[in-house]
């Protein structure tokens, strides 16, 4: 203890990093172990099958997307929901949208083209989500399985909640990101983008 009070500044350097480490540790468990759950295993059925935009390239999904919009479908043929919500908006120069792209690709599919609500909004997870929630708010809906990345789960589990639905994260494990090296990276940048939400929320 002596040297602690000799030593104020490097005490409080050494009690930042620790909080600091605390919080990245407990972020990194938890964006672990919703990976690693599925919401889908939870309830049989929800309102409606949000799925979370990614790039397209001319129309066409991205494989990120696709292996997104793939689990949809999937969800959607074990009649787990009777809406499917397509979310994102395009970048500049784009002529598609992420939401339109992720919409035609569902009708390809087998998805009733009246079943599909394409809502081209959001260049951020929070934006697109609430975008979503509130389409589903004015239909009368209030749960919903959230279809992205399996590294996705804690922070999309977080932001439905916050806006005011039953989410059950349900990722699709056939993304386009399989490698060892990508799957760290993705996990490590999501781990600090869950705990600045949870510190400054959404926009």
């Amino acid at each position: 203890m002596g040297w602690f009070r000799r030593h104020p500044v490097w005490t409080i350097v050494f009690l930042i990093a620790f909080v600091a480490s605390v919080l990245v540790g407990g972020s990194a468990v938890t964006v672990w172990r919703a990976a690693h759950h599925d919401g889908a295993a939870d309830v049989q059925r929800a309102d409606a099958i949000v799925v979370l935009g990614a790039a397209q390239y001319n129309g066409v999904p991205s494989p990120v997307f696709q292996g997104r919009l793939d689990h949809a479908v999937l969800l959607w043929n074990q009649g787990r929901a009777d809406l499917v919500i397509t979310v994102g908006s395009k970048q500049p120069g784009d002529r598609y949208t992420e939401a339109g792209s992720g919409a035609a690709y569902l009708e390809q599919h087998g998805v009733p083209a009246d079943k599909i609500v394409a809502i081209p909004i959001g260049h951020t997870t929070y934006q697109s989500l609430q975008a979503a929630t509130n389409e589903m708010a004015r239909r009368g809906l209030d749960s919903a399985f959230l279809v992205s990345d399996p590294w996705h789960n804690a922070r999309l589990d977080a932001m439905g909640s916050d806006l005011g639905i039953e989410a059950y994260p349900s990722a699709t494990w056939t993304s386009a990101d399989t490698s060892v090296i990508t799957r760290g990276k993705e996990y490590a940048r999501e781990t600090f983008a869950y705990l600045y939400y949870r510190i400054f929320g959404g926009s």
